[in-house]
């Protein structure tokens, strides 16, 4: 679901966050309008504004794990994890983590690709929230769904800050709740 359709409607943080939101037209490649968090990582205000929505969101849910999908989940899940007081676990590509690593495997519109956690890092029982910068398809954040599923934990929702269109209406993923901040822009912001 949308922040706006949660309680959000109308405040104005969230279309400080949308406009703080840099698209950049056929990047990475023709037809596709590439949604640029890093404009809104140099935007303290929004940049805050947006941290502030997920932890006053996830604050008294008892979330004990913040997984943050490589690379843009880093940016958000970290600042969330401390303020909540939950741990940030990092679900990175192949290759990445050094130790033993448990690992899911998916479906990408051009391909595939794969998600690793290290062995131990979340323990059975353990409430997670997932989170990244944009869900298109979901094929990623399902792919994290079922990793931490497959080492006990209960994945309480995934959050986004931004959904694409091919989102809008849905509520849930894998069965898990969706709430994202704002729907992408298509005009380039000036950047």
């Amino acid at each position: 679901m949308f922040a706006a359709e949660n309680g959000l409607k109308g405040d104005p943080r969230l279309q400080a966050i949308s406009e703080a939101i840099r698209v950049v037209p056929h990047f990475p490649k023709p037809g596709i309008m590439f949604q640029d968090i890093t404009t809104l990582l140099l935007d303290h205000k929004a940049f805050k504004d947006t941290v502030d929505i997920f932890i006053d969101r996830y604050r008294d849910m008892g979330i004990s794990v913040v997984a943050g999908v490589e690379a843009r989940g880093f940016m958000f899940g970290p600042s969330i994890a401390l303020a909540i007081g939950a741990k940030f676990v990092p679900l990175r590509k192949p290759r990445k983590l050094p130790g033993e690593v448990i690992s899911e495997a998916y479906v990408l519109e051009y391909g595939t690709d794969c998600l690793e956690m290290h062995v131990g890092a979340v323990q059975p029982g353990e409430r997670a929230l997932v989170i990244d910068d944009l869900v298109a398809t979901g094929g990623t954040l399902s792919a994290a769904i079922r990793l931490l599923e497959r080492v006990g934990a209960e994945v309480v929702e995934c959050a986004c800050v931004i959904g694409l269109p091919e989102v809008k209406g849905q509520r849930r993923l894998n069965g898990k709740p969706l709430y994202i901040l704002v729907e992408p822009r298509n005009i380039d912001n000036g950047y």
